[in-house]
């Protein structure tokens, strides 16, 4: 086997060859994504294998109820096994090979058992067994060496992830709600710890991280492998959730491998079953799935948001039931330290529609009020399109932090990099662009600047804000309108808003803009904020592409002209050859 993943990755693919016929193709993940998470965990138990069982077999009669604590000691990783069997002893007996290979998984500790009832991989035992499959699949994966000294970490997530793909392709399904690419998480990465390189790089530093929509673990494994690069005296503890049942065991089976702690890692969904109810991280990275509808949940959030209020998650208010990417930027502010304990950073991907979607007074604007009034909000990178497997639409990475350096309090950087990406020769879905290390480190360094200038713009978090105000005008002579006693008459057909800047005065602004061009008019004071009690509702928005728009004038019209004889003279001459 060569050193390149997508070498290993296509070898580990070519199982398939196997499957075709007695397995539909989008059925060939069950049995190669379990099969790669036992061979890896199974070589990375190899060397300590035989001490292992010789402690197990002198403490089994020990009377100890639980031998964990010893057999995880011996083991030197996260999990153990205690089977006599490995890959290549399976294959000595193929007539047993089922319940060898079903005894095998038995003897596993429980973490790593809960890794392959997750992927439900008793079916597909039975299956392949009764499809006479079982002992050529063993076979094949009993060539490959995974042991992290031939594949290490980061090339096994790639590996993981390149499988993913193919499968998602031979399934119409969206690889992109498993993982995101490296480039970008590298990106977030860098952004998130760049303010805290001096700290970080202190000995002895603990900091935790955490993901509540974490795929097979990218983001946790790229932050791990960046701070151990910086500082190998560190430690990061890492804490994820993940809903996909198959995400989530790769995830899982990924951190024991690395030494994290398992338990960390949970099933389920992060907003009915919130893993970590009670606990505060110092950094939160995610890329959540974009535009999902939360309808089938939607009676637990609006339960939480009506009865605990700011106390619970979703205190603000609640986005459109279409949409759930806001729900999720709720949930990791509501992880954040208290800023008198360090406080927390947050990176998040999102689509476009968190930045404007909602008019004043609605959730998404309320939630947007609330992170920038409460001063959340840092810095929105603007990134290049058909970047990710799944989607080609915009898509921006937000910034948040509770702890904010002097010169970036109430203030926002939005960064303009849709045009700083690389072509790849060859696309994976619709990913045709990816980051270079060049544009990592120039988009990092336009942040860490914090200037003004070129793709850059600083604004006052109150620029983004308004305050929609209602105009009135009365009805026109001899036509009759409904109105509440005391209130003066208005024609309802011409009745219009307008969206003032929180900036300004409403009345001046009214004299300004409003009064010239219909001098009959007044603002009705009776339509006021739910929340400051002033007159018109406040609503916030961040027009990004507003702000970094280039007028380009159109071509002279004399080479307008001459483009259009040009085409004309090609067209006749066409219709020349056809009549000829």
């Amino acid at each position: 086997m060569g050193s390149n993943f997508s070498e290993k990755a296509a070898f580990l693919w070519s199982v398939a060859d196997l499957l075709r016929g007695d397995y539909k193709q989008a059925d060939y993940g069950k049995v190669i994504l379990p099969f790669t998470v036992l061979r890896r965990l199974d070589c990375v138990l190899e060397p300590t294998k035989n001490q292992v069982l010789q402690e197990y077999e002198s403490r089994k009669n020990s009377g100890i109820a639980d031998l964990s604590p010893f057999l995880l000691k011996v083991s030197g990783q996260k999990f153990y096994s205690v089977s006599r069997f490995t890959f290549s002893k399976l294959l000595d007996d193929p007539p047993h090979i089922r319940q060898n290979l079903e005894s095998y998984l038995g003897d596993f500790s429980e973490n790593a058992r809960d890794v392959f009832e997750r992927f439900r991989f008793g079916e597909q035992i039975s299956n392949l067994d009764s499809k006479n499959l079982l002992f050529m699949i063993v076979q094949k994966f009993a060539t490959i060496d995974l042991h992290p000294d031939q594949v290490p970490n980061e090339e096994m997530g790639l590996i993981f992830e390149e499988l993913i793909r193919r499968f998602a392709e031979t399934s119409n399904e969206t690889a992109g709600e498993h993982f995101t690419p490296r480039e970008v998480i590298r990106l977030m990465v860098n952004i998130l710890f760049v303010a805290d390189d001096e700290a970080l790089s202190k000995p002895g530093v603990v900091r935790s991280l955490y993901d509540p929509a974490a795929g097979t673990g990218g983001m946790l494994s790229v932050a791990e492998d960046y701070l151990r690069e910086h500082n190998p005296d560190m430690r990061l503890t890492v804490f994820g959730q993940e809903l996909n049942d198959e995400s989530y065991s790769i995830c899982k089976a990924d951190m024991m491998i690395k030494g994290q702690d398992p338990n960390r890692i949970v099933s389920g969904n992060s907003f009915t079953q919130d893993g970590f109810p009670h606990d505060k991280f110092d950094y939160m990275l995610s890329n959540p799935p974009f535009g999902v509808n939360w309808k089938k949940i939607q009676d637990v959030v609006k339960n939480e948001h009506e009865r605990k209020g700011y106390g619970g998650r979703f205190g603000p208010k609640l986005p459109c039931v279409s949409d759930g990417s806001l729900l999720f930027l709720l949930h990791l502010l509501s992880k954040m330290r208290p800023a008198k304990e360090g406080g927390s950073r947050i990176g998040i991907v999102l689509n476009g529609s968190p930045l404007f979607t909602g008019d004043a007074g609605e959730g998404e604007s309320e939630i947007r009020r609330w992170i920038l009034e409460n001063d959340f909000l840092e810095a929105i990178i603007a990134m290049p399109t058909n970047l990710f497997y799944n989607t080609d639409i915009a898509t921006y990475v937000w910034i948040l932090s509770n702890r904010k350096s002097p010169e970036r309090k109430n203030k926002v950087q939005l960064i303009n990099a849709v045009d700083l990406y690389a072509k790849m020769r060859k696309s994976l879905g619709k990913k045709r662009n990816y980051l270079t290390e060049e544009n990592i480190r120039e988009i990092t360094r336009v942040y860490g600047e914090f200037e003004n200038k070129g793709n850059s713009k600083i604004f006052d978090t109150q620029d983004f804000g308004f305050r929609k105000i209602t105009v009135d005008r009365p009805p026109a002579p001899g036509k009759t309108v409904k109105v509440k006693k005391g209130q003066k008459p208005y024609d309802p057909d011409l009745r219009d808003t307008e969206n003032v800047p929180l900036k300004e005065d409403i009345n001046e602004y009214f004299e300004r803009e409003v009064k010239p061009h219909v001098p009959d008019a007044w603002i009705n004071e009776e339509i006021r904020d739910a929340k400051d009690g002033k007159v018109g509702k406040v609503g916030y928005e961040i027009n990004f592409n507003r702000y970094f728009y280039v007028y380009k004038p159109p071509r002279p019209l004399e080479e307008i002209k001459a483009d259009l004889k040009a085409v004309e003279s090609r067209i006749l001459e066409i219709l020349k050859q056809v009549t000829d």
